[in-house]
């Protein structure tokens, strides 16, 4: 059924309103098959699922494939692909690799080359336990026999997808989101994703662009109940991706209160916990709760791939005080095992709490403090909007305004502009983002690659802007309020690269914008303080 759905649908265009006017079944598998209907082809050689595996890939697949044929090399390939599309840390590799080959980690007793306790070698949970107790600041100290280890995240969602909910079934999460989120529940346990659609407008109760709030997250549900679809189960990301919003605890408390009234399981994946880069914003962990509405149904994520730079160690842990759950999960823990030999090396990474908090992560948030500064400056100066985050590797960017009619169509084709022009940035559609244009940008990179880069993204949003400009001269000027960002402390806002206005058009407020993005752009006010003038 949801391989002859898949085919019959067409791809990745229209607006939200045509979006949410679909029926929900029709929607998800649309949005879980990302596949390019145009181009099926059933192979005689697998089954159905087997087919729905072949042709599901992101939406953004084809930007991949071309990175991995031209990878940028500062002396191999000066003219390759820069990757500002996967979100990895590529700032700390001299601590990481460092770290990784001193001596103690180096070892290789029997029993690490041996089958262990499916859930993870006990000297690792332990390790895991206590260092979760401290980072995630819990009221007393978590239990080892509470924590699961498996190969990443990405098997752990997929382990608990087909433990909680049956095929069909469904799992309720704010758009926009991680997109491998989509691929991890669905391929394996046959399980959907309700949304509950975000935008930059500031509507009802809340008080930020892509605010996630209790009202969003209940129609959600009751749309998809209102159309027969079971949902087991909410997932958070905190902080979250692509956004890089912190959840402060009383949000935490309505999200996780909501859950309990429906008898939703919470899955929340605190990933990026370790990677608050600004001392003006504080993280705070489920696990630091007081008290949680519903233990037995609340399961928390981490793993080292975002906090510790090495994505490429896949290991991934689950905290859950229901048992159930746990033994379940376990049992799939076989085919999503860690070995031996890296569960030593990440027990003694996670216990060496010296190392962790006075080289490692002082170093590390200085360096994405940096990295975020100097992309936003950048996006500043262009007149880009943006969300105005301190977490994570990324920053959520509002280019609506290089959309002339503002359709999917034109995003992807924007998104292709700048891949042709060899930089890779993953576009709003891979996040589920219910408004075309914006896209996310990985900061967590080296200056010069940054550098290159944004030279890249300004050239093609210069020759974007100049195409608009000659098209409006031939076309009748028309204003779309819709596609302008809200204009506030949280989406940094520069008047200068409004929405295309009729020729001659100038008002106060465009004077004024562009002042403050001159202020904002030029060191002037640092250089001159009181104290240089007395």
């Amino acid at each position: 059924q949801a391989l002859s759905e898949i085919t019959g649908l067409g791809g990745g265009g229209g607006d939200l309103h045509e979006l949410r006017a679909r029926p929900l079944a029709e929607r998800r598998v649309e949005v879980h098959g990302f596949c390019q209907p145009g181009e099926f082809q059933r192979s005689p050689y697998l089954s159905a699922r087997g087919n729905i595996a072949n042709v599901f890939r992101g939406s953004t697949e084809e930007g991949y494939k071309a990175y991995h044929a031209d990878k940028y090399d500062e002396d191999k390939n000066p003219n390759g692909i820069i990757n500002f599309g996967t979100s990895e840390n590529k700032l700390c590799f001299d601590l990481m690799s460092k770290r990784l080959t001193q001596t103690d980690m180096n070892l290789m007793e029997p029993p690490l080359l041996q089958y262990p306790d499916w859930k993870g070698h006990m000297f690792l949970r332990e390790e895991v336990a206590r260092f979760l107790t401290y980072y995630c600041k819990a009221p007393a100290p978590l239990k080892a026999e509470n924590v699961i280890v498996l190969n990443g995240c990405g098997s752990l969602f997929s382990a608990l997808a087909t433990v909680l909910c049956d095929p069909g079934e469904a799992v309720l999460i704010a758009t926009p989101f991680y997109g491998g989120i989509t691929q991890s529940v669905f391929l394996y346990g046959n399980v959907k994703l309700v949304y509950a659609y975000l935008d930059s407008k500031i509507t009802g109760t809340s008080t930020r662009p892509f605010q996630l709030t209790v009202e969003k997250l209940e129609k959600a549900l009751q749309d998809a109940r209102a159309e027969g679809v079971t949902v087991r189960a909410l997932i958070l990301l905190n902080p979250q991706n692509p956004l890089g919003d912190i959840y402060s605890l009383s949000e935490l408390r309505d999200y996780l209160e909501f859950a309990k009234r429906h008898e939703l399981h919470v899955i929340v994946d605190e990933i990026y916990m370790l990677s608050v880069f600004d001392e003006s914003a504080t993280f705070h962990s489920v696990l630091g709760m007081d008290r949680l509405p519903d233990p037995q149904r609340t399961h928390v994520m981490w793993g080292i791939s975002k906090d510790f730079a090495v994505s490429g160690i896949r290991f991934g842990t689950l905290y859950t005080e229901n048992q159930d759950v746990a033994n379940a999960v376990a049992s799939l823990c076989y085919f999503h095992g860690v070995c031996g030999p890296v569960q030593h090396k990440v027990a003694q990474l996670l216990r060496d709490r010296d190392w962790i908090n006075q080289v490692y992560l002082r170093a590390n948030h200085a360096r994405l403090k940096a990295a975020h500064t100097y992309v936003t400056d950048e996006l500043k100066t262009l007149g880009v909007p943006f969300l105005n985050r301190n977490a994570g590797f990324f920053v959520w960017i509002d280019f609506r305004k290089y959309l002339r009619t503002g359709t999917f169509e034109e995003e992807m084709l924007l998104w292709r502009r700048f891949l042709d022009n060899k930089v890779l940035l993953s576009c709003g559609k891979a996040f589920e983002c219910s408004e075309p244009g914006w896209f996310r940008i990985i900061f967590a990179d080296k200056t010069h690659r940054l550098q290159l880069g944004m030279q890249r993204i300004r050239k093609v949003l210069e020759e974007r802007e100049q195409e608009i400009l000659a098209q409006e001269k031939e076309q009748p000027c028309q204003s779309d309020q819709d596609g302008k960002a809200d204009s506030t402390d949280e989406v940094i806002f520069v008047s200068r690269h409004q929405e295309p206005t009729c020729a001659g058009s100038s008002n106060l407020g465009d004077l004024i914008g562009l002042l403050q993005q001159q202020m904002r752009s030029s060191d002037w006010l640092q250089k001159n303080t009181a104290e240089q003038f007395a």
